[in-house]
């Protein structure tokens, strides 16, 4: 249906009247000539009279027509394309979001995509007047860009739009967008132009607000190649000093072409340690294996690389990772101390051990160990389960023997604070473990095969264990009927060992047994706090902190390898836990360091969101297929490859215009007019 947009302009149509009046009074008088003989001319006098009367009548037609045609072409007709899309108001409010994640590395017709995308900006604000006002967003959500701004602001701030690594989901900056038109009373338009990646735009993100016309500019690259590390992860979640390290790596390809033979360097501390070469299908993983001997204590700053182009912003991953010289290992007794952890811990140059008896202990002292032995007690003081819960809740390991007659009371009071189950009694009846499991963490790694013929430990006496109804318990050795040896708990952020039996000649072998070494060995090796290898930018998660004093003006820190950048993350206590949150104050990939007080008490790593590195995006008719399945009549699917960006908002937002058309039209009729003014001669 036609529309106008000046419509008051149709008044002028009055003006026809005009040329109608001067053709009523102009009529052309005739005079009489008197011949002796008209026969002659009296049929060239019928013929010129008509001819008159055709071309004045042609003359007027030509006038009326080209008011009309002059008319129209000031009331600017125009036929909308889409009835929301009509402008209901004389100013615009118009929101652009540019996303500017590193997924726009990848190169368009003319450069990379964000460079297309600030182009298309800058024809965005050509289509719209110059007392619109204009919002510019981009994936970093700064607080400068939460504001309206003029069109001469908005090209001002795009060159200076770098590449981001932040990844927001399509609902997200919608929602951003909307909250800005809250008091606007404009026509509302809403721009996204981005690559729409897969795993940022779902389908039932295309729900804003109603009341607003959201335009969706998708973004396509000219090739869709990139090689990336995805992650990695050690062998063992514990180093140690003078043992190989196994380093597992899974590398990505996202592009439409087999990678042969690139090679993958392991740089630790600045050195090159390993290195190796790996072949990756298109569309798919591979893993390879770096491995390295760790000669030195401390703290370890490493880093994965690759070459690939044009993607390079995920072609460095870092890691980084503690090697402990000593473990340090409590045991507490109640008056004996135990010979067989006596024997394996305090003789070894590996551990820091401290066998006391329970009366002469330093409550205080307890959570500076990594592994504490609880040894056959038979009562708990109050201030012991405090500490002992302090332990767990930071990350140490708690485990636990039982006397061969425990006194029941104390240890079920004590049990069940841990929620760990109750003992129902002493079982007199010899039973031998039944088997072992080479899969569960305790045993990894320390066979190679497991016999079959393995002779494995016995309990002459034991103790029989109920678990708790919601109890997450991991059995990890257990009698030929079905009762637990040794168990573990996840517990907060430790874990909780307990046996059934005393380890003691008269309940068990197992202290001479060849299973005892390994065990209690591993025990003290993964009551380390496991850190993460490294964090991601963009996900807050809570890093613990273990030893902190946060005494005087010492404040932790942290700061990034090799750079003089350093902050003061946000520091809070959960409980007997110090979690920091780094919140959005590492913008860059790479080893961080945190201090306290000047000392390192931890290595950190952050790496950017490998989201962006999935090529997986949504083409133009893709998107235009979600939005017509969606049946929401605001959104918009520009496909600017037909005709210039300008003019396609141009046609969206006024419809098709048909001014010029009725300007010609009138200047055709102009054109007749003088044409048969001049040359239609009649006499």
């Amino acid at each position: 249906m036609m529309q106008f947009a000046n419509p008051w302009f149709l008044i002028a149509l009055s003006a026809i009247a005009i040329p109608v009046l001067i053709h009523l009074f102009n009529f052309r008088r005739f005079r009489k000539v008197y011949f002796t003989n008209v026969r002659f001319i009296e049929e060239l006098k019928l013929q010129t009279q008509k001819q008159s009367k055709l071309k004045h009548l042609l003359i007027l037609l030509a006038r009326i027509l080209t008011i009309i045609m002059l008319v129209l072409a000031f009331a600017q007709p125009f036929r909308p394309l889409n009835r929301r899309l009509v402008q209901q108001h004389a100013l615009n409010s118009v929101s652009v979001y540019i996303d500017n994640s590193f997924s726009m590395e990848s190169k368009g017709r003319q450069g990379s995509l964000l460079d297309e995308a600030k182009r298309k900006t800058l024809e965005i604000l050509a289509a719209h007047k110059p007392a619109d006002q204009f919002h510019l967003l981009t994936s970093d959500f700064e607080g400068r860009h939460q504001r309206w701004i003029n069109r001469d602001e908005v090209q001002g701030l795009l060159p200076e739009i770098p590449f981001s690594p932040a990844t927001r989901p399509l609902n997200t900056v919608l929602a951003r967008q909307q909250d800005m038109f809250q008091s606007a009373s404009t026509n509302k338009n809403i721009f996204i132009l981005s690559d729409f990646q897969k795993s940022t735009t779902l389908p039932e993100h295309l729900s804003p607000d109603t009341s607003a016309n959201l335009f969706l500019l998708p973004l396509e690259a000219s090739q869709s190649e990139n090689l990336y590390i995805d992650s990695c992860w050690f062998d063992s979640p514990v180093q140690q000093l003078n043992q190989l390290s196994i380093l597992h790596v899974r590398i990505r390809n996202a592009g439409n072409t087999d990678q042969e033979k690139i090679p993958v360097k392991l740089l630790i501390n600045g050195q090159q340690r390993a290195i190796a070469s790996v072949n990756c299908k298109a569309g798919s993983p591979a893993e390879i294996s770096l491995s390295f001997t760790n000669q030195q204590p401390g703290f370890f700053h490493a880093v994965l690389s690759l070459t690939d182009y044009p993607i390079t912003y995920d072609d460095d991953f870092y890691f980084t990772f503690e090697v402990q010289s000593r473990y340090k290992v409590l045991c507490i007794n109640d008056k004996v101390s135990n010979v067989f952890l006596d024997n394996l811990f305090g003789k070894d140059s590996a551990f820091q051990y401290l066998a006391v008896q329970v009366k002469s202990l330093d409550y205080s002292a307890v959570t500076d160990y990594n592994l504490v032995i609880i040894s056959e007690l038979q009562s708990f003081p109050s201030g012991l389960t405090q500490a002992l819960q302090a332990l767990i809740d930071q990350g140490g390991s708690l485990c636990i023997i039982p006397p061969e007659n425990p006194d029941q009371a104390a240890w079920t009071e004590f049990m069940n604070q841990y929620g760990i189950g109750a003992f129902r009694g002493v079982d007199t009846l010899d039973a031998k473990v039944r088997n072992l499991d080479p899969s569960q963490l305790l045993f990894r790694d320390v066979f190679d095969k497991v016999p079959e013929n393995l002779d494995l430990p016995e309990a002459f006496s034991h103790l029989s264990l109920a678990f708790p109804a919601t109890s997450h318990a991991n059995t990890i050795l257990a009698f030929e009927n079905d009762d637990p040896f040794l168990v573990s708990y996840g517990l907060h952020a430790g874990t909780i060992y307990l046996f059934t039996a005393a380890l003691r000649e008269s309940s068990t072998n197992f202290g001479k047994h060849v299973l005892f070494v390994p065990t209690l060995y591993r025990m003290a090796l993964l009551s380390l706090p496991i850190r993460p290898l490294f964090y991601t930018i963009g996900q807050d998660a809570a890093i613990p902190v273990q030893g902190y004093a946060g005494k005087g003006d010492d404040v932790l820190r942290i700061k990034q390898v090799g750079q003089d950048y350093d902050f003061i993350p946000e520091n809070k206590l959960s409980g007997s836990k110090r979690m920091l949150f780094v919140h959005n104050q590492v913008r860059q990939a790479g080893n961080y360091i945190l201090t306290d007080g000047g000392k390192e008490v931890a290595g950190l790593a952050f790496n950017y969101d490998r989201q962006e590195s999935m090529l997986d995006f949504y083409t133009s008719e893709a998107l235009k297929e979600l939005v017509s399945k969606s049946g929401l009549k605001h959104i918009h699917v520009l496909d600017a490859t037909e005709k210039p960006l300008t003019q396609l908002i141009e046609d969206l937002n006024r419809g098709v215009r048909y001014w010029k058309v009725f300007a010609l039209l009138a200047l055709l009729f102009i054109a007749a007019e003088i044409g048969m003014l001049r040359f239609w001669k009649t006499s």
